[in-house]
């Protein structure tokens, strides 16, 4: 598919979705290995663009799940000179099917939400499947936040301000961990930004047949995600695997969703927003109809993804500000 007409994509994301398209491994499809894929994608030439500037970034690893290794985390801080404290704390959870990706992956992105929200932010390396299947990186995604909340006066400061935040799969670890906070009696969130989350291991929405093909990331390579995160035995219905199957949403943090129109995950991610505020939770929403899975990472390339994450910025700030973001209960469709 490339830009005849009635293409629902943006005019400039088709060009780089059919780049993206002609080099990325055909997941789920001729590639089916993970660590295959993996080694496939960390072959692929890396942009010439230089990441944005922040204060400072460092390397650690912090106590895992109880029996589980230590996770390897990413710390950015802003400049100081920039974004004086106190500041939010965000935990990152990174995207990729819970199979690919990592701190590398997601380095520029993070970094800019850095830059542009003036907060400190833990990018997590969790454990990836199949060889930790569900629930490993929920549980690493979960031991993350408390160590940040436990540390909050050595990263931002700002014990208000404490944020979870990440797309695709990352969103849906945010999501997760917000769950089982309210479950496990915190730690207090303040947001939970989810960018284009998996919600529902179902995967029978208008949105998945609509875009199953032609956007980049299709239908096909989401479905091998969920196999090699669940395994053969694991529990898609399962309320940490798919929180839009919650039973009970209420009292969860307030939530800023940004849905893509040429996503197969759109409806989801609308529908998990819907069951948000039903449930009288804050929820602020921003819709890109124009663009595909993936487009967060490229606010160097596309209008839109510039714009949704300055989106994601200004509502991670206002956790530090007593305000409300500016897209409060649902406008800013972009």
């Amino acid at each position: 598919m490339t830009g005849e007409a009635g293409d629902r994509l943006a005019p400039d994301a088709r060009q780089l979705v059919d780049l993206m398209t002609s080099v990325f491994p055909d997941l789920g499809g001729a590639v089916t290995d993970a660590v295959e894929a993996r080694r496939m994608i960390d072959a692929l030439p890396k942009p010439p663009v230089a990441p944005p500037q922040v204060g400072s970034v460092e390397d650690r690893t912090i106590p895992g799940p109880d029996g589980a290794p230590g996770i390897p985390v990413r710390i950015y801080r802003p400049d100081p000179q920039a974004a004086p404290g106190p500041r939010p704390t965000v935990v990152f959870c990174h995207g990729g099917g819970w199979v690919i990706g990592g701190l590398d992956s997601h380095d520029f992105t993070v970094r800019g939400l850095c830059r542009a929200s003036g907060a400190v932010l833990v990018s997590v390396d969790y454990r990836l499947a199949p060889e930790a299947r569900f629930p490993a990186a929920v549980e690493d995604a979960y031991a993350a936040l408390l160590w940040a909340a436990g540390h909050v006066g050595e990263l931002g400061g700002d014990p208000r301000a404490l944020v979870v935040a990440g797309d695709s799969a990352g969103g849906t670890l945010s999501a997760v961990a917000a769950l089982i906070a309210k479950e496990r009696g915190g730690p207090a969130i303040a947001l939970q930004a989810l960018v284009y989350p998996a919600a529902d291991a179902g995967q029978d929405t208008d949105s998945y047949r609509k875009n199953a093909t032609g956007y980049f990331m299709g239908a096909t390579a989401l479905r091998w995600f969920w196999e090699q995160y669940l395994g053969p035995d694991g529990d898609g219905g399962h309320r940490y695997a798919s929180p839009l199957r919650a039973g009970d949403l209420a009292g969860l943090p307030p939530a800023y969703i940004v849905t893509a129109g040429c996503d197969p995950l759109c409806d989801e991610g609308q529908a998990y927003a819907q069951r948000l505020r039903r449930a009288g939770v804050t929820v602020a929403e921003r819709h890109c109809p124009g663009m595909f899975h993936g487009f967060f990472g490229f606010s160097e390339i596309l209008d839109d993804a510039r714009d949704a994450l300055a989106g994601v910025a200004e509502a991670i700030a206002s956790t530090a500000k007593d305000r409300k973001n500016r897209c409060d209960q649902g406008g800013c469709a972009g």
